[in-house]
């Protein structure tokens, strides 16, 4: 008795940490429920059809595209245009937010046009990405990138701005050069920041996949979904919004992982 309440305690305590038993019961839980919601209203007739498909039918919509091939190919595809968009914004953002927090003329010089572009609308530069590049992958990669690149600069910037002054002035104490204290001291100091920001970014790139496919796409679950809104057919609807949030759920583990795996001593 007196350890269960110890353990009530452990979860009632900011930050106090939990077994991992009761952290997957508890996510489990949340699960159930919402399943448990979505059969109770769709099995019940609570809703119509039209609106809220069951449970059922969502599944038997992804084994008939399973067996015909399509559900596989457009996974792909849209995996494909997510992952290598993702990359190429990553390659080139956490260099510059690391120059940018890191070498205050750069931010001045940056900051202003970076923080107007990030506020720009995604989906309004879908046609003209069509009219630049073509309707080919390309086009709908550049959508990812300028989805996500902005915002990966100014967030890794941020950590980088968040490494405590002490530590660089402990290095050039210690006879360490601006460049030792630019890749020795600042980069690893902000290297679990920007794994944290790659885990949140590539959040926001599967957000952006569905508005990359709007226009000219062939396949893919963005445009799965968009030809099953012009039928009226959810079950197809909610199997893609489903694998998306999957997908993006696999890859969100994937970083928390390497963030582990690569960033163990900033847990």
């Amino acid at each position: 008795m007196s350890k269960q309440i110890s353990l009530l305690q452990r979860c009632l305590t900011p930050k106090a940490e939990i077994p991992p038993a009761w952290r997957i019961g508890a996510g489990m839980t949340v699960w159930l429920l919402v399943l448990a919601i979505w059969g109770i209203g769709s099995y019940g007739h609570y809703l119509p059809s039209i609106f809220m498909p069951t449970p059922g039918a969502v599944i038997g919509e992804a084994v008939t595209l399973t067996g015909n091939g399509t559900l596989l190919t457009d996974i792909w595809v849209s995996a494909e245009v997510v992952l290598v968009g993702f990359f190429l914004s990553s390659l080139f953002a956490i260099p510059l937010g690391l120059l940018m927090g890191s070498f205050r003329i750069v931010q001045a010089a940056l900051e202003p046009l970076v923080n107007f572009i990030r506020y720009l609308p995604v989906t309004s530069f879908v046609p003209l990405f069509i009219l630049w590049i073509g309707i080919d992958a390309e086009s709908r990669i550049a959508v990812i990138i300028f989805g996500t690149f902005f915002q990966q600069i100014v967030m890794i910037a941020d950590g980088v701005n968040a490494v405590p002054e002490d530590l660089l002035n402990a290095s050039y104490t210690l006879g360490a050069s601006r460049r030792d204290v630019l890749f020795h001291v600042l980069a690893p100091a902000a290297w679990p920041s920007i794994l944290n920001t790659l885990r949140v970014t590539m959040g926001w790139a599967w957000t952006y996949l569905v508005a990359a496919e709007l226009v000219a796409s062939s396949s893919g679950l963005g445009h799965l979904s968009i030809i099953a809104m012009r039928g009226f057919q959810v079950d197809k609807i909610f199997l893609a919004i489903a694998i998306i949030g999957l997908l993006g759920l696999i890859t969100d583990r994937a970083f928390a992982l390497a963030r582990r795996r690569f960033a163990a001593w900033a847990q």
